[in-house]
């Protein structure tokens, strides 16, 4: 092969392929923008009932046209407790299903459509003042760019077709036998690993096979890998999460490998099937307006694919509680226990706002959960006069823990509002801001009043038995106050605000009647002066931790 014909071919495909990748961004964001409330609604329904937990992981991965991406999504929420094994396993096996979406809409075949349909939309999207007009502009520029792309790798493919060195070479991966099945599904699964993403490596597999590279044969094999290597993202996710989140890694892992074991087992049984389906030679070439063309492979291609995805999760779906299992021996429960949270935010999922916002949102209940714990901790503290070293040192560490997850939350939410995102999410993601850090502050200040305690005790000082009831009945009150708060964050109760701000008044009444007493108690001489500064300190933390209490209620009400 000439220098010159190896670049041409080389520009081609790269160029088509990048068009190819941009395109399935732009028609992600697009559909994720238009569809993106009931994208949050479905993920939020999500049950124990495994069919419904197939149907969310196929709708959504048809929304946002990437697997890797709601398996991302999923082993985070699962990460940070959201979401059970089971569950999270039932969305993974339709997410499956859902990437097939890709391969039928490249069966369409008008790549010369592609980019006339590209610049018509790119009107709507550049000129159309209506939000929803705009995305859906975005997503016909993305499928425009899908099949511009694939037109511009399939005629870059062309020349391979007769050299002769390149078809010796790929002789070797030809499907006709098992060894050669096995190297095409290995070379498939170290492709997809590679650029990261399932859709890509078909579109590079079908550009191939339309421009008449490779056989049937061997794009079913490739297909078949490209099913292996679209799980190395999820499991490099699950690292440094909790053993859950594991689990559903391996959970993917074991389910795509099992599938391709047997399919490889049935290799000459399936494609015989395939192309009874069709009706026609999948290699079949004819003649149209004088260009070679392959009308039935690329049907073939995408049948294989959704076939041993729709195969494998109908017989996978009944022993979901066998595939649990499994895993569960693979990643056996740790002896220390964990904490749920989200180790990292993946990146990819800033490129999915309206996933991406919901994997934040159940890092920001995680931390109103832990605070909850906090208060717990706190009241077995102060029930014991010499303290409880084992409750304050995790009293201390899960408010270190806290100030993590705000950065993590900070650190997401800034790349996630860096991109165009629509309008509600970009809304949700400033208030998440803000509960991030009303709830990091509610952790500091029960630090605070842990430190007062100790600070009591290291001077030898000791506070009144009428003054710990005081403080006690507040710590109660308080609490059951920042759990009611939660309670209407999780159900996203927008009329919080009415009755946070009466509890919240009865509390300053509370704190009012507590200082009187103590400052008669002082008076009297019933108390230390040390004491009372420490305990005055006290009730100012009790206060601020009330008024950001209500901060977050405001958040939730939708006030600025």
């Amino acid at each position: 092969m000439d220098v010159e014909l190896f670049f041409s071919i080389v520009l081609a495909v790269i160029g088509g392929l990048g068009i190819f990748l941009v395109g399935m961004r732009f028609m992600s964001e697009g559909l994720q923008a238009v569809a993106g409330d009931r994208l949050r609604r479905m993920i939020r329904a999500v049950t124990q009932n495994r069919i419904m937990g197939l149907l969310t992981g196929l709708f959504v991965t048809c929304v946002v046209q990437s697997s890797t991406v709601t398996t991302v999504m999923t082993v985070g929420l699962v990460n940070s407790g959201f979401m059970t094994l089971k569950q999270a396993l039932g969305v993974i096996f339709g997410a499956n299903i859902g990437t097939t979406i890709t391969g039928w809409i490249l069966v369409l075949q008008i790549g010369r459509y592609g980019l006339p349909l590209l610049g018509v939309a790119s009107f709507f999207y550049l000129f159309s003042k209506n939000d929803r007009i705009r995305y859906l502009g975005m997503t016909f520029m993305g499928v425009g760019m899908l099949f511009f792309g694939l037109e511009l790798m399939r005629n870059g493919f062309f020349p391979l077709r007769d050299h002769e060195g390149f078809r010796t070479w790929f002789h070797a991966f030809e499907a006709t036998t098992y060894p050669g099945v096995i190297k095409s599904v290995i070379a498939g699964a170290v492709l997809t690993f590679l650029l990261q993403s399932s859709s890509a490596t078909l579109g590079i597999t079908m550009g191939l096979a339309s421009a008449g590279v490779i056989q049937f044969h061997t794009a079913a094999a490739l297909v078949l890998g490209e099913n292996i290597g679209t799980t190395i993202t999820a499991f490099l996710a699950s690292l440094g999460g909790t053993t859950t989140a594991k689990r559903a890694a391996w959970g993917h892992i074991l389910f795509n490998l099992t599938g391709t074991f047997w399919f490889i087992l049935l290799f000459p049984v399936m494609t015989t099937h395939v192309i009874q389906l069709v009706g026609h030679d999948p290699n079949l070439m004819e003649l149209r307006e004088g260009v070679e063309t392959y009308p039935h492979i690329l049907r073939s291609i995408a049948l294989v694919h959704t076939g041993f995805n729709v195969i494998n999760a109908l017989l996978f779906l009944p022993f979901l509680g066998v595939l649990a299992w499994v895993v569960e021996r693979v990643v056996p429960q740790p002896t220390v226990r964990e904490i749920n949270r989200l180790a990292y935010f993946d990146v990819r999922m800033a490129h999915s706002p309206s996933l991406g916002i919901v994997q934040s949102r159940e890092q920001i209940h995680v931390m109103g959960e832990a605070v909850e714990k906090m208060f717990g901790y706190m009241e077995g503290i102060m029930a014991k006069p010499g303290g409880d070293g084992v409750l304050e040192e995790k009293l201390f560490r899960r408010e270190s823990i806290l100030d993590q997850m705000q950065k993590e939350v900070m650190v997401f939410l800034g790349k996630l509002l860096a991109g165009e995102v629509p309008h509600k999410v970009s809304d949700e993601a400033r208030g998440q801001v803000r509960m991030a850090h009303e709830y990091e502050a509610l952790s500091d200040y029960q630090a605070n009043i842990l430190k007062s305690w100790i600070k009591l005790r290291k001077n030898g000082l000791t506070v009144s038995e009428e003054g710990l009831k005081d403080l006690q009945q507040l710590h109660r009150e308080i609490s059951e106050y920042v759990h009611f708060i939660n309670q209407a964050a999780r159900a996203n109760q927008t009329d919080v605000i009415a009755r946070a701000r009466g509890d919240g008044g009865n509390i300053t009444r509370l704190m009012k009647q507590i200082r009187k007493r103590h400052l008669q108690r002082l008076s009297g001489k019933e108390t230390a002066p040390m004491e009372s500064l420490i305990y005055l300190d006290m009730l100012n933390h009790y206060r601020r931790i009330k008024d950001h209490a209500f901060n977050v209620a405001e958040v939730i009400a939708g006030e600025k």
